[in-house]
């Protein structure tokens, strides 16, 4: 028999709840990466009740998505792919309301070598940038050996999605 705990009522509040946000998400992601976007979402802005709606611009393969609780805004998603040595792996850039960089995190990595980029010793370098920075590997982001592919396609990416955010906010659309 199951004994009901605190952690066990806490476990099964989270997965109903990643139940309801999967029935919510636009279903041009797969199930896996709904959840980790999930939970990179509850784990950075701390809090259960929010709500992602997708902004309807061209992005291509990319998403970009409100996180509002209540009536509140909470900043923005922006959901993407970029290339590793053989493959892709699957990103998130996650903003402040002034769409400055709160964290950025590598969610799906589908090669062996190069998993130091998702280090968040790595990655917080990323945190507090804003759309008027242009980010240079080596120099404003530090190399990683081992990974350096995957590190360049990363900052890359990041400065792409600066320019995209920078590009929605002067057009209005955030």
């Amino acid at each position: 028999m199951w004994k009901v705990n605190k952690t066990n009522w806490k476990f099964l509040a989270m997965l109903c709840m990643a139940f309801l946000f999967l029935g919510f998400v636009p279903q041009k992601i797969s199930p896996r990466l709904q959840q980790k976007l999930y939970k990179a979402v509850l784990t950075t802005f701390e809090t259960e009740a929010f709500e992602l709606k997708l902004v309807e611009t061209d992005l291509g393969e990319d998403s970009l998505y409100r996180i509002e609780s209540g009536e509140s805004l909470l900043g923005y998603a922006y959901l993407g792919k970029a290339p590793s040595m053989k493959d892709v792996f699957d990103y998130v850039v996650l903003f402040n309301p002034d769409v400055s960089v709160k964290k950025a995190k590598v969610l799906i990595y589908r090669e062996n070598h190069g998993r130091q980029i998702g280090s968040q010793r790595w990655l917080k370098q990323f945190i507090g940038k804003s759309t008027a920075e242009t980010l240079e590997y080596g120099s404003d982001i530090d190399a990683i050996s081992g990974a350096t592919i995957s590190a360049k396609s990363m900052t890359k990416a990041v400065n792409e999605v600066l320019k995209r955010m920078d590009k929605l906010q002067s057009e209005g659309v955030l």
